[in-house]
């Protein structure tokens, strides 16, 4: 298996709270920059890494030990952008660099009621967000440094984290 060092492109994580931009961001990113985007949730769905379903929350159960074997041989190559709103379970060795997206919580109520998510579902969405569990987590998770909080409200903001991002990748680049 290659190591971080031996990769030719980097591997990056997108998390944040559902319906901060993950995907949007993540899939903006890998078309302008040639990497692959993985979409943690449609490869559990295809791959069969889902233990259940949460009727409270209206969303599958991911079996995080299978997703990682799933994945292991596409993240040893490098050059991924990884979409997911959790990171903890994720091997450190898998990322050089993750991002976290916050949204204001008027935005992200906005947004998930838009995608039809039930009350339930909004209000631990929104509490995830006010409490920042998800970047408290990234931030017990992997190395200091390589964790990175970026605002995620409006087309400008999309606009300038892809800046930044694309900015990241060539000082990488560079550096390897």
């Amino acid at each position: 298996m290659a190591n971080q060092n031996s990769r030719v492109a980097p591997n990056l994580m997108i998390a944040g709270t559902p319906g901060t931009g993950k995907s949007t961001l993540g899939k903006e990113l890998c078309q302008r920059t040639g990497l692959n985007y993985v979409s943690v949730g449609e490869v559990a769905e295809a791959a069969d890494c889902m233990d259940g379903y949460d009727d409270e929350l209206q969303c599958g159960i991911l079996d995080e030990d299978r997703i990682i074997d799933e994945l292991e041989d596409v993240m040893s190559q490098g050059g991924n952008v990884v979409d997911y709103h959790s990171c903890d379970f994720f091997p450190e060795r898998w990322f050089d660099i993750v991002f976290v997206l916050r949204t204001d919580n008027g935005v992200l109520h906005s947004r998930l009621t838009e995608r039809g998510y039930n009350e339930k579902k909004i209000e631990s969405n929104i509490s995830s967000e006010i409490f920042q569990v998800i970047l408290d987590e990234a931030r017990d998770s992997y190395a200091d440094g390589i964790v990175h909080e970026l605002p995620s409200n409006t087309a400008d903001e999309l606009e300038s984290n892809l800046d930044q991002i694309i900015q990241w990748l060539e000082t990488w680049k560079m550096q390897h």
